[in-house]
């Protein structure tokens, strides 16, 4: 008996439906496509995202080495190099005039990439009609800001955590217990952080006549799939470049560009493929039943 047909015994089970829909979804919906796409936004939005947000951390007294260590390790060296020259100069060239230009381009900017991932994520649910463009700027707005403020959530909680369980430990005598414990706590608050910031994305990017349906707990296996699929494609392809491939040697200095490119795609088609699972989902058990019972 052939894989094939051990397959087919297995039709009527909703794992086989889940998996033969969601295989069927990807390649109607063309996700490699949408993920260049959204790479093109995302390259156009993430530098004047990082002059924004870390002139804003820069006006606190939160330090931007602990955001850096737990959210771009994943990344090739060169492309580490590459963000840590840009932070450097921001942070030398940082003023109140470069703020306030900052927020307004980083806000325009990045509600170009939010858009992209909102209509990636609506096409994933099969929800095509045409959006209020206002509207989907405005949300695309509040999106950006949203993302700021969980960033800054998060940064706050590294800090203020450390300084406050090493003010405990201390009084009791336990400094290097607290380090060991802290070392890994660090990786899991990051971890969880990026979760909630792509559940949340994944179901206010959905139509407001649609999201009525959908829950926070129903769009979190594909913000865990974003999640952890980014995290190791990350890693795999950080390997990689780190070890085998030379971009220096075939692009010279484009070399740092060339691999921020492609570790943006590899992002983007995580995000769509994240949202292409919830959609799947969605569409199998949960509007059908909502139609159904409307209807009623």
């Amino acid at each position: 008996m052939d894989w094939k047909s051990k397959l087919i015994k297995h039709k009527d089970k909703k794992w086989f439906l889940f998996l033969s829909n969601l295989i069927y979804n990807i390649r109607k919906d063309e996700v490699t496509a949408i993920g260049a796409q959204l790479t093109y936004y995302l390259i156009l939005s993430i530098f004047p995202f990082l002059i924004f947000f870390l002139n804003v951390v820069g006006h606190t007294s939160l330090a931007i080495e602990n955001l850096l260590d737990d959210w771009i390790i994943v990344l090739p060296t060169e492309t580490q190099t590459l963000l840590y020259k840009v932070i450097d100069e921001i942070a030398i060239s940082s003023s109140e005039t470069l703020l306030s230009l900052s927020i307004i381009l980083a806000l325009w900017s990045g509600s170009l990439g939010i858009s992209a991932i909102i209509r990636a994520i609506n096409k994933a649910y099969n929800l095509n009609r045409k959006r209020n463009y206002i509207r989907l700027k405005l949300l695309s707005l509040l999106f950006t800001v949203a993302l700021v403020a969980l960033l800054m959530i998060v940064l706050a909680t590294l800090v203020f955590g450390e300084v406050i369980g090493n003010a405990i430990f201390t009084y009791i005598g336990a400094i290097n217990v607290f380090y060991r414990i802290w070392k890994n706590s660090r990786k899991i608050i990051a971890l969880s952080a990026m979760i909630i910031i792509f559940a949340l994305l994944y179901k206010y990017s959905i139509a407001p006549r649609e999201r009525r349906y959908i829950k926070l707990v129903h769009t979190l296996p594909g913000a865990i799939f974003a999640t952890i699929g980014w995290i190791v494609a990350s890693g795999i392809f950080s390997f990689y470049v780190n070890n085998f491939a030379n971009y220096s040697k075939t692009y010279g200095s484009l070399g740092g560009v060339i691999v921020l490119l492609v570790w943006l795609y590899i992002t983007s088609i995580m995000i769509v493929l994240g949202g292409e699972i919830n959609g799947t989902y969605a569409s199998l058990f949960i509007f059908g039943r909502e139609n159904k019972r409307d209807s009623k």
